[in-house]
């Protein structure tokens, strides 16, 4: 098994992390942490207008931007693009300083910056090119009422009372559990700034 995106192009997951043997997508909770966040953010993002094209007609002409192709960043932090500006970004990021903002939040508003500045890609640049497999071959998503639903699922909020699990100070050996008459006896002198 390779990689493959799904629902939108950029985010990329490992086949065997996310599908069963059958091709069936796997339960969330045996999905890894950052696929899994990618996968349930998609859910949100598949239909979501371009984040350039919403740019370049403005809020008030939303309806003139095309439906969103691909995705860069990271969850919450993402750039979503149709086919028409995906070449943008790609060349913002590869060619135009970009790529100093991986992993960063600011990835997203430096981006729209750029391209709000008359940033573009030149000619010469040209489209990006994608290696297509038959989408008909992947499982449909879940849709976003279902992983919701999975997520609510017996998930019951806990109290934890960290003080339990404090560092021993005075030997430096970790205990399993402090009362709290020994968390109060642990008085701190700082210097002032006399001495």
């Amino acid at each position: 098994m390779g990689k493959v995106s799904v629902g939108l192009r950029g985010w990329r997951f490992d086949e065997a992390e996310i599908f069963t043997d059958e091709g069936l997508f796997k339960e969330l909770g045996e999905i890894p942490l950052d696929a899994r966040q990618r996968l349930i953010r998609l859910v949100f993002l598949v239909d979501k207008p371009c984040d350039a094209c919403r740019i370049q007609h403005g809020e008030d002409s939303i309806e003139r931007a095309n439906q969103a192709a691909a995705v860069y960043g990271e969850p919450d932090d993402e750039v979503v693009l149709c086919d028409d500006h995906e070449a943008e970004f790609i060349y913002w990021y590869q060619e135009a300083g970009g790529s100093e903002y991986r992993g960063d939040p600011d990835l997203p508003e430096a981006f729209y910056e750029w391209f709000g500045d008359g940033g573009r890609s030149p000619d010469e640049f040209g489209a990006v090119e994608h290696v297509e497999t038959d989408p008909e071959e992947l499982p449909d998503p879940p849709d976003g009422e279902e992983i919701q639903a999975k997520l609510e699922e017996d998930h019951e909020p806990e109290r934890i009372d960290l003080s339990r699990y404090a560092d021993d100070v005075t030997t430096g050996k970790e205990t399993e559990m402090v009362d709290d008459e020994a968390v109060d006896s642990l008085d701190t002198e700082y210097p002032t700034p006399d001495e």
